[in-house]
């Protein structure tokens, strides 16, 4: 309801006001508060970085301002004022569920973080923003579809009457953002909500939608608050800075203030954490390196902190020359555990009605390369470059068409699947998605045994559990944990349970696919840094596959770059990131969000640039 005490002038700077906000859930363990005492304030034209971990609350914060709470939750306290074009002032916590429908997608509007789960898979992409056009614009199905068409140009998406008429699983991650985007925009929002809409995207995608975001911000006087788990990413694009731990806010200012002087330890363990493209680091800084918890579970500074500053902290961690010529020396000089030769693998296109294969996708496309024992080799591009096919090939999880792939000495392209499968004791996999690949109905305990039974590792089930304890204990978890199930555990530890499973069988091949790639900045660091201490423990090869290129640099030796299932470039992993030979390589260097101190003083000063024109 419209909130006649608040004079309209108070509200020409400030389009919202957030004022002691508390949201709370009902669990079998009592009300948790998932926002705590939050308040802030969002100027016109603004944007608003929120920032902090899984669980931090900032999600929760930005459904309570749209109502979209889940069935057991419920705002408790607070003001959320909204300065709203068509009914002034009002206190959204007491509007009616009327009235938010009518600013909901119209006035304030919403990016989700997961476009495949937000957009309808039934209906066509164009018909979806339709629809939203259509219900708050009140005009034709024609000129709905017109500027249905506009949009799509607007956020750059190839082919529009094509996009128009595809369904959400027939195009790709960066188009249904691209398209979700669309959606959110269509009816000129006053503000816009970005829910992690780059989280797992390429680098290039991603950099493209922060400058279309940038633009429309610019365009239409959009406020934005854009959530996200990763620093870099806010220095691109915000004006101020939230940082949230535990539902609280532990920290706001200007971006240049948090990038420069971070006053609480928690946003120093952020800032700090985040692997670093231009520096090869010995090991990543974690929160915990900055952070430790008071009696009543508050993040306080660390009494014995190992670093006084940011800085500090990465310095310490950076490899000498020295140190990487002896590394480089090591893997040139380590005989060969895998070489791939001229590998291909096609997948058919059946078309007509007796679905005959009339063309083939090449996904990986006479690929040639070796990998030497103890060696990590980084392979990156963009989906669909072909790098996790390649993965699934070499493990022959996917068929190759044709090449050879050399393993230990023997051509497992020629094995038998019952010859692989003593083979696959020695060559493991880490998922992506660790959620997915763990079966929800046993015990992560059962499922690491699971492994160690079927390749008979160890001679009886004390022997095999005495391992498995020793197992949970080195990636980080607790032996209680042996009974739970996949669904008890955040996405961190059940990416450590789905390592142990991997090393389970004491391989000496693993392959990384995208295994950190979804993960918050602070967990990543913790995953990455466990994988470099394990292979250093259990001396296994590894493949890591990812679309980042700041974190491959930190974890491979060498790096081999895919587009179009070709290797565009390889080499040593300094040298192909500080002397790019190909502009595909190039591309994807200038695409990586870096948060510099110079970057935000530079957006800085354009920002201010802009605001004068």
């Amino acid at each position: 309801m419209p909130i006649n005490s608040f004079p309209q002038a108070k509200f020409l700077d400030h389009i919202l006001k957030v004022k002691k906000l508390e949201t709370h859930f009902e669990s079998e363990n009592g009300v948790v508060k998932a926002v705590n005492d939050v308040s802030f304030k969002l100027r016109k034209g603004e944007t608003i970085g929120i920032v902090g971990e899984s669980g931090s609350g900032k999600s929760v914060t930005s459904l309570s301002i749209l109502k979209l709470l889940a069935s057991n939750g419920h705002i408790a306290s607070g003001e959320i004022i909204f300065n709203s074009n068509s009914e002034g002032p009002i206190n959204l916590v007491d509007a009616s569920e009327n009235q938010m429908q009518k600013l909901r997608g119209n006035e304030i509007s919403m990016i989700f973080q997961e476009p495949m789960t937000s957009l309808n898979p039934v209906y066509t992409c164009g018909n979806q923003v339709m629809e939203s056009i259509i219900l708050h614009q009140k005009i034709s199905k024609t000129e709905a579809k017109k500027r249905t068409l506009e949009l799509f140009q607007k956020v750059e998406l190839p082919r529009p009457e094509s996009i128009f008429d595809s369904y959400p699983h027939q195009i790709s991650g960066g188009q249904k953002q691209r398209v979700m985007i669309a959606m959110a925009i269509c009816c000129h929002p006053a503000i816009l909500i970005a829910d992690e809409p780059t989280t797992a995207l390429d680098v290039t995608v991603q950099a493209t939608i922060l400058d279309l975001m940038r633009n429309l911000r610019d365009e239409n006087d959009t406020s934005i608050i854009f959530i996200t788990h990763d620093l870099g990413v806010i220095a691109e694009i915000a004006d101020r800075i939230i940082i949230m731990y535990q539902g609280k806010i532990v920290e706001q200012g200007t971006v240049w203030n948090i990038f420069t002087n971070p006053k609480h330890p928690y946003t120093k363990g952020l800032l700090a954490c985040r692997p670093k493209a231009d520096l090869k680091l010995r090991k990543l800084p974690t929160i915990s390196d900055f952070v430790e918890f008071d009696n009543l579970g508050n993040a306080i500074e660390k009494k014995s902190k190992l670093f006084d500053s940011v800085d500090e902290a990465i310095l310490k961690n950076i490899i000498s020359e020295e140190e990487y010529k002896i590394r480089e020396n090591i893997i040139v000089n380590a005989k060969p555990i895998l070489k791939v030769e001229n590998l291909c693998t096609y997948f058919p296109i059946k078309k007509g009605f007796f679905q005959k294969s009339t063309e083939f996708v090449k996904a990986v496309d006479d690929v040639s390369f070796t990998v030497n024992e103890g060696e990590t080799l980084g392979l990156v591009g963009e989906s669909g470059c072909g790098k996790t096919t390649l993965g699934r090939t070499i493990l022959r999880l996917e068929e190759p068409s044709s090449g050879k792939i050399i393993f230990d000495g023997k051509n497992i392209t020629e094995l038998s699947q019952k010859e692989l499968q003593v083979l696959r004791k020695d060559m493991q996999i880490i998922f992506q998605d660790p959620y997915s690949s763990l079966n929800p109905r046993i015990p992560i305990g059962e499922a690491i045994l699971e492994p160690m039974r079927v390749h008979k590792i160890f001679e009886n089930d004390q022997m095999k559990k005495k391992f498995l304890f020793e197992l949970l204990d080195t990636v980080g978890l607790k032996t209680t944990h042996y009974n739970r199930y996949p669904h008890e555990f955040s996405g961190g530890q059940r990416q450590r349970i789905c390592i142990a499973r991997a090393l389970a069988l004491q391989p000496k091949f693993i392959v990384c696919d995208e295994s950190v790639s979804a993960l918050d900045v602070s967990v990543q660091a913790q995953v990455l840094n466990l994988l470099n201490q394990l292979k250093e423990t259990f001396k296994f090869t590894c493949i890591f596959i990812s679309h980042d290129l700041s974190v491959v640099r930190f974890m491979a030796d060498r790096v081999i770059i895919m587009n179009k299932g070709k290797i565009i470039e390889q080499g040593f992993a300094d040298e192909v990131y500080t002397n790019p030979k190909s502009e595909y390589t190039k591309k994807l260097i200038d695409s990586i969000p870096k948060g510099e101190v110079e970057d935000v003083k530079t957006r800085k000063l354009l920002r201010k640039h802009e605001e004068e024109l």
